[in-house]
């Protein structure tokens, strides 16, 4: 009876897995599904935590490169302006410099012209008296050509030394 299939063994073997599956699938299977449920719901809101981190970075990053590109542009801005105002500036000043070097030289031009006027004014005084000095001088003794030349030249150089 050894090659005999025993039908009452296996039938109790079937009752035993039966009532074994029921009894696991009650007090183990359904906690371990659970655990497991959960343990899949936290790494799904790790993982969609994550990605949400990873979007706001992004986001974030974004907005800061927005920024350092905002920021050179006011600092170039900033940049030109200056340069603009430095040139201005620069342009002012040497207008101003050309407006006073223009006023001084016509001032002295000014100065100069006047003082040429003075001279001329007080070389024809001088000349005037000595010409009427020497006509006197010629009237009171009459001379030969030799001596007014001579008291001609003598009236320059005095008319020399007193300038």
């Amino acid at each position: 009876m050894g090659n005999l299939f025993n039908w009452t063994n296996f039938l109790i073997q079937i009752i035993a897995f039966g009532i074994l599956y029921l009894l696991l699938s009650k007090f183990a299977f359904k906690p371990l599904f659970g655990i497991m449920e959960k343990r899949r719901q936290m790494v799904k809101e790790q993982i969609d935590s994550a990605e949400k981190g990873r979007a706001d970075a992004e986001r974030y990053l974004e907005e800061q490169k927005q920024a350092l590109q905002q920021a050179r542009k006011e600092a170039h801005d900033i940049i030109e302006q200056a340069r603009m105002t430095g040139s201005k500036q620069a342009d002012d000043i040497v207008l101003a410099a050309r407006n006073e070097a223009n006023r001084l030289k016509e001032e002295a031009l000014r100065d100069i012209e006047s003082e040429k006027n003075k001279a001329i004014a007080s070389l024809k005084a001088q000349v005037s008296g000595l010409s009427v000095l020497i006509a006197s001088k010629i009237i009171e003794k009459q001379i030969d050509e030799k001596t007014q030349s001579e008291l001609v030249d003598q009236y320059l150089q005095e008319v020399g030394t007193k300038s």
